[in-house]
């Protein structure tokens, strides 16, 4: 497992070169004098240009240090791309991987475009696969089947989509349609479904008071995915975030950023005694809420159930949580 993180890390970064030197820098002559113009496209495709000055020494040098930086860069993407080919085909023959296709190249983009960990972290079954990656075991595959997944929206962190879009409205609908094209939003709002009924949910917490104003779009494209408000989600984005590196059914390594697995236990508890939630829903999320726990218990002991750690939990919550833990503790012992 460090192999891969080491090599996921050095693809990161190599892959964050690499899109710092998209497009090309060329000389334009502008009524008889050369100026140095930076070209590329943004994410809806439309070309971009920008002068960055008339043709002297310090043009010169910026041009040349461009083209050293971009073929380096494409050097350096390349070596970590073949090295990371060879660990995945090694990876798929262990049966390593676990994050379904979809989900890792999703998670991917919104990694690559900056939202990952930052106004997005993954909710519900898809954080299992983060527990289970730190703690080096697998979840019963039962607990962790799932043809969607739920994006978690903390719109007190909102952040612009780091593409190269200038000042063009983001989306979040539209970064999915880059993953998929056949992704459209549903009649929801909040959702959007591929052609194979893939779900992307996305969802944020209730305003605390109700009424207060916040954005509920990643940007401001009127088209975009809408977040709506679920109860008991303050604490998910109130919690620390839990990030791990995960292997897919490829053999590839991703990121992905959740919350914390005590509070996700928790959580998870307190959803399966709600009597307005389908009892299949909440026999799964009792299941889910006890597995974790007892994932955390056991092999993620740097972060004990103490309460005085989980101030963002109400404290009926704690309560009625700290049993899975300390049973889980005790079985341990």
């Amino acid at each position: 497992f460090r192999r891969v993180l080491f090599r996921s890390d050095a693809l990161r970064e190599a892959r964050k070169r690499a899109a710092a030197h998209r497009g090309s820098m060329v000389w334009t002559e502008v009524k008889g004098r050369d100026y140095l113009v930076r070209a590329g496209y943004d994410a809806t495709g439309k070309r971009k240009q920008k002068s960055l000055g008339a043709r002297d020494a310090k043009t010169e040098r910026i041009k040349s240090e461009f083209e050293r930086g971009r073929t380096e860069a494409a050097e350096r993407l390349r070596d970590a791309e073949s090295a990371l080919s060879r660990q995945a085909a090694i990876n798929r023959a262990l049966r390593l991987g676990r994050v379904p296709t979809m989900t890792a190249r999703l998670l991917r983009s919104l990694d690559d475009n900056g939202l990952l960990g930052r106004t997005i972290r993954v909710l519900g079954t898809n954080a299992l696969y983060a527990y289970e990656a730190v703690a080096g075991v697998r979840v019963d595959q039962g607990l962790t089947t799932t043809e969607d997944v739920d994006l978690l929206f903390d719109a007190r962190a909102r952040v612009s989509l780091i593409w190269d879009a200038g000042e063009d409205s983001n989306s979040l609908l539209r970064l999915l349609q880059r993953v998929d094209k056949s992704f459209e939003r549903s009649p929801q709002g909040f959702r959007a479904v591929n052609r194979t009924g893939y779900l992307v949910d996305l969802i944020k917490p209730i305003p605390e008071p109700p009424w207060k104003s916040e954005p509920d779009r990643i940007g401001d494209d009127a088209d975009d995915l809408v977040a709506v408000g679920i109860e008991g989600l303050d604490w998910l984005c109130n919690a620390p975030a839990f990030e791990a590196v995960a292997i897919d059914e490829r053999g590839e390594p991703l990121t992905i950023v959740t919350s914390d697995p005590r509070v996700f236990a928790a959580h998870k508890l307190w959803l399966s005694k709600r009597s307005d939630r389908e009892p299949i829903k909440r026999r799964r999320d009792l299941e889910q809420a006890r597995a974790v726990a007892r994932l955390a218990a056991d092999y993620l002991q740097h972060l004990p159930f103490r309460a005085e750690e989980l101030q963002m939990l109400p404290r009926d919550v704690v309560a009625a949580a700290a049993p899975m833990f300390e049973d889980a503790g005790r079985k341990q012992a």
